[in-house]
C-alpha cells in the first residue's frame, strides 16, 4: 500500500523466460538431472524428463506431448512445512518400446515393462509396477489389459473414419444455404 507523500515505486518487470536448457530429445521439452534414454527414442513437445532420481527410458520408447516422467516429490517437504527437510527421490524405469501416451504422468519409484502403453492422461502412482506387455489407464492408473503385438500387426494402418471427410464446398455462395446465422425454416 503506498505511503502518503511518499512516491510509489515503479513495478519491477518480470524477467522474461529464457528459452529451456538444450537437450538431443526435443527443443520445448523440459530435462531435469541426466535421464539415460535409450537410442532411437521419441520425446513430444511440452513434455518432462525428470532424471534428478534416476530416469531411464529403454530403447525405441516415444513420450507423447505433454507427458511428464518424475524421479522426484517435494510433497513431504512442503505440507509438514519443511519438517521434513527433504525432496524425495526414487529412480523410474520405462522398459523398451514403451509409449506414453499424450498428457500422460509417471510419478518416481514406478517400473513400466517393454512394450507396454500407457494410455493418454493416465497417472501412475508413486512406486507402480506393471509387467511387459501392459495396457496401462486411468486416474490412478490400472492394469487394463495385455498390449497384443501380433493382433497389432494383422490390423494393418488405421483408416480415416467416413465422417471425418470433408464435404464437398458449395460452388456458388447462393448454394451455401443462406445468410450468415440464417437458419432453416426462418
Amino acid at each position: 500500500m503506498p505511503t502518503p507523500g511518499k512516491p510509489t515505486p515503479a513495478p519491477t518487470p518480470a524477467s522474461p523466460a529464457g528459452p529451456l536448457p538444450p537437450n538431443p530429445w526435443n527443443a520445448l521439452c523440459w530435462v531435469v538431472g541426466s535421464p539415460d534414454v535409450g537410442p532411437g527414442c521419441w520425446v513430444g513437445a511440452f513434455t518432462m524428463l525428470d532424471g534428478s532420481g534416476g530416469l531411464r527410458i529403454g530403447a525405441g520408447c516415444e513420450v507423447s506431448s505433454g507427458a511428464q516422467i518424475l524421479t522426484h516429490s517435494s510433497m513431504r517437504r512442503t505440507v509438514t512445512a519443511r519438517a521434513w527437510p527433504h525432496v524425495d527421490r526414487a529412480p523410474t524405469e520405462l522398459g523398451d518400446h514403451c509409449f506414453v501416451g499424450t498428457n500422460a504422468t509417471i510419478l518416481m519409484g514406478t517400473r513400466i515393462g517393454h512394450h507396454s502403453v500407457i494410455a493418454a492422461g493416465a497417472v501412475v502412482k508413486e512406486f507402480s509396477d506393471f509387467p511387459p506387455y501392459s495396457l496401462i489407464a486411468g486416474v490412478p492408473a490400472t492394469r487394463r489389459g495385455h498390449v497384443d503385438i501380433e493382433a497389432l500387426q494383422a490390423r494393418g494402418p488405421v483408416a480415416t473414419p467416413a465422417w471425418y471427410a470433408p464435404a464437398e464446398a458449395p460452388s456458388k455462395p447462393e448454394q451455401a444455404g443462406g445468410a450468415v446465422g440464417q437458419r432453416e425454416g426462418r
